[in-house]
């Protein structure tokens, strides 16, 4: 009855998953390349619990 007040889980990570992404830019700017590279991995993390919860939506 009040599903409208739930919050989206797949915005939740989607804006994420843009932050993780964000925070590596600036680290890569930065020259520092192992905190670029762990922080991608944390945003293929997330793009990967994003794509399973688009699968169980359908």
């Amino acid at each position: 009855m009040f599903g409208f007040l739930k919050r989206d889980p797949i915005k939740k990570l989607e804006a994420e998953y843009g932050r993780l992404l964000e925070e590596a830019r600036d680290l890569q700017r930065n020259g520092d390349i192992k905190g670029f590279a762990a922080k991608t991995a944390q945003a293929e993390d997330v793009a990967g619990q994003i794509e399973a919860l688009k699968e169980q939506s359908q």
